[in-house]
């Protein structure tokens, strides 16, 4: 709640606590069991942001965080804590918040696409669970694709770009390393995988332009960008690396602005132990950096977890305000979390800290913010003031409504086909003359083939004991790309008619060209997980 000039996070009988938002861009962490009340913080501190007039960034696992596009409503609970705390005084009122809903499946909201140039193979890496050598051989996929002016846009681009470096690799190999055709093969099964978890909706054009995200209403509000996350959750690898793509394109993008009257974007983070699972310490540390480094250019990131433990301590060191919801002790290992947690607050002397995070009540918890000097404030035990929007989910009518009216719809809405690396390799086929001379009938005839019916995709493997597979159709093209470009340097600029073969093949490819949609890129920009050593 926005009163005073300052976020009022919760009130006690004998005092209020208020965000500066000032320190907002501090960063924070918003922890606790499920059930206690995290949800609910988080949607006041939104809200608070949003009438301050800062744009906000927050994903939605459960889809009732959506409940902020919707004017609220009283119950026992917000009517007792208006009255006990005279929110009203303060100028608590029911009302509704501008949001823009986002998907990255399109369906609750705008679509969400990223280029794969964009992401880098640093990220796609982590999303495939690539080891160090599959990773060598992705970088040097990407690295040709730059030098060789062909955008990778989205999965079939990919795809082509690695059998073709794959075929050619003699031609590769002796500036850039060994290329591991085994290596390669795990690749293409993993990005097998990333589709059947939504990858080709994910990948593509028209990109998410993140100025996009930072706008503000025609009263002076900041908008509410929500990413429904009820289906991406059941993918924690494309949620934590799109968020992580997030962060890092935002530190690399925006300028350097140092201390404000309040920040320029808020970043919420849920489901946090998604992104640090099973992370590198070399990853670990580029994420502190980015914390570390990105409050100078006015963003805010929060974290949302159940545990402070599931931080690690070099980012959670660097974040200052903090709301601690309650956290149960039925186990040694949760009593331990208890008492790291109860210790990493500045003691308050009228109460124990660890025995009163163990007991708080739903919609209470301990919050330490910093204060003028950037110090940590004793901890306060406090009721979370109430939200004033709705609190739930709201009707599909309205989303959709909401949906439909936005501004963006029209950038957005509509997936965009443009030439990318597929295209561009088809074409060299169609500019070589010597096509029908090269280009076996029967090889043909399976790219036919494959295109009309390909294969159901096989189940991952493990490298160790890796097996011929029969190639897709994607496969079968980017083995002639490597026959045809051999010979290319004769030819390159000539044009020559199309033969009937050339057409057929041309045919296959469209054909095959029914996954995510991409534009030609304007320019390749990886944020500081993509940058290539």
């Amino acid at each position: 709640m926005y009163a005073e000039e300052k976020i009022l996070v919760g009130c006690n009988e004998n005092t209020n606590v208020f965000l500066l938002p000032k320190l907002a861009n501090r960063h924070g962490l918003i922890a606790g069991a499920t059930g206690t009340g995290k949800t609910v913080t988080l949607k006041v501190l939104a809200e608070s942001f949003s009438d301050l007039g800062v744009p906000v960034f927050l994903a939605d696992m459960k889809g009732d965080i959506s409940g902020l596009a919707k004017i609220g409503s009283g119950n026992d609970f917000i009517t007792t804590n208006r009255e006990k705390y005279g929110l009203d005084d303060k100028g608590f009122q029911f009302k509704q918040y501008p949001v823009e809903f986002w998907d990255l499946f399109g369906q609750k909201g705008l679509p969400v696409r990223v280029t794969l140039s964009e992401m880098g193979p640093v990220l796609l890496s982590k999303i495939l669970n690539l080891s160090e050598a599959q990773s060598g051989v992705l970088n040097i996929v990407f690295r040709v694709a730059d030098e060789h002016s062909l955008p990778i846009i989205d999965l079939k681009d990919l795809k082509s770009m690695i059998n073709y470096v794959v075929e050619n690799k003699a031609q590769f190999e002796s500036e850039y390393g060994a290329i591991a055709e085994k290596s390669a093969n795990t690749i293409l099964r993993s990005l097998i995988t990333l589709e059947d978890q939504g990858g080709n909706d994910f990948f593509g054009e028209p990109a998410l332009i993140l100025d996009d995200f930072m706008q503000v209403d025609d009263n002076g509000c900041g908008v509410i960008n929500i990413l429904d996350a009820q289906k991406l959750s059941l993918s924690p690898e494309i949620y934590s690396t799109f968020l992580l793509w997030m962060l890092s394109t935002l530190f690399e993008t925006l300028p350097e602005i140092g201390d404000m009257d309040k920040p320029k974007f808020v970043f919420f983070f849920d489901e946090a132990h998604l992104l640090f699972d099973d992370m590198s310490p070399e990853f670990a540390k580029k994420i502190e950096q980015i914390v570390r480094l990105i409050r100078s250019k006015g963003v805010g990131v929060y974290f949302i977890s159940q545990s402070p433990t599931d931080i690690p301590d070099d980012v959670l060191a660097q974040l200052g305000n903090r709301v601690q919801h309650a956290l149960h002790a039925y186990t040694p290992k949760d009593q331990k979390a208890v008492k790291v947690t109860a210790e990493s607050f500045r003691a308050n002397p009228d109460f124990d800290t660890a025995e009163v995070i163990s007991n708080l009540g739903i919609g209470q918890a301990l919050v330490s913010v910093l204060d003028e000097k950037g110090v940590p404030t004793v901890v306060e035990q406090v009721d979370i003031v109430p939200p004033q929007s709705h609190i739930g989910v709201i009707e599909d009518d309205l989303r959709a409504q909401l949906i439909d009216i936005s501004t963006l719809k029209s950038k957005y809405a509509e997936a965009l086909d443009a030439e990318s690396a597929y295209e561009l390799l088809l074409n060299k086929i169609n500019e070589n003359p010597n096509m029908d001379s090269e280009v076996a009938p029967e090889v043909i005839e399976e790219v036919k083939a494959q295109t009309q019916q390909a294969p159901a995709p096989e189940a991952p493997v493990q490298e160790e004991a890796e097996q011929p597979q029969q190639p897709g159709a994607v496969d079968v093209i980017g083995g002639i790309l490597g026959t045809v470009l051999a010979g290319q340097q004769q030819t390159k600029g000539k044009r020559t008619k199309k033969s009937a073969t050339q057409k057929t093949i041309e045919k296959a490819a469209s054909q095959a060209a029914n996954t995510a949609a991409r534009e030609m890129t304007k320019g390749i920009m990886r944020g500081l997980f993509g940058q290539m050593k």
